[in-house]
């Protein structure tokens, strides 16, 4: 299995912040995720599910992502989902964003990726962490990024 956590701070409102990770601007953040359809919004978001397509060089992969757990007070946005990869891989991603002032945000990125079966815990012990941490990097870059054009 393969775990991550990664905080920052970015100078910029939690409200804004949060606006990334509404439906109509994943796109922005996650630039790979060509099309997120609601399944079925659940009151409270928690068990809500969504048909997205990612799409990885020239293939698209298809799979149903859940949330887990949701929590949108003024002081704290967090939410929680996961989803299965071609039956190999359990996937969790958890994003937390605390407010620190009324300009200044902490975001946490945390989650796992399981092997569900022999093949995918192979594939997660041949892969290279380096890899893995590449991802989460440019993950977090990319939600400064977006959050600074938020700020102006």
């Amino acid at each position: 299995m393969i775990t991550w956590k990664e905080e920052m701070i970015l100078p910029v409102n939690i409200e804004k912040v949060w606006s990334l990770f509404d439906l109509e601007n994943i796109q922005r953040i996650m630039p790979q995720v060509v099309d997120m359809k609601v399944l079925e919004k659940k009151p409270g978001v928690v068990g809500s599910t969504y048909e997205q397509s990612y799409k990885e060089g020239k293939r698209i992969m298809k799979y149903i992502v859940t949330d887990l757990e949701h929590e949108d007070t003024p002081a704290r946005k967090h939410n929680k989902s996961g989803f299965q990869l071609a039956n190999m891989f359990d996937i969790e991603a958890d994003y937390v964003l605390e407010k620190i002032s009324e300009n200044e945000t902490r975001f946490i990125y945390s989650g796992s990726n399981k092997g569900l079966n022999l093949i995918g815990k192979a594939m997660l012990k041949v892969m290279p962490k380096k890899q893995n941490q590449k991802v989460v990097n440019e993950f977090m870059e990319r939600v400064k990024h977006e959050a600074l054009k938020e700020k102006n």
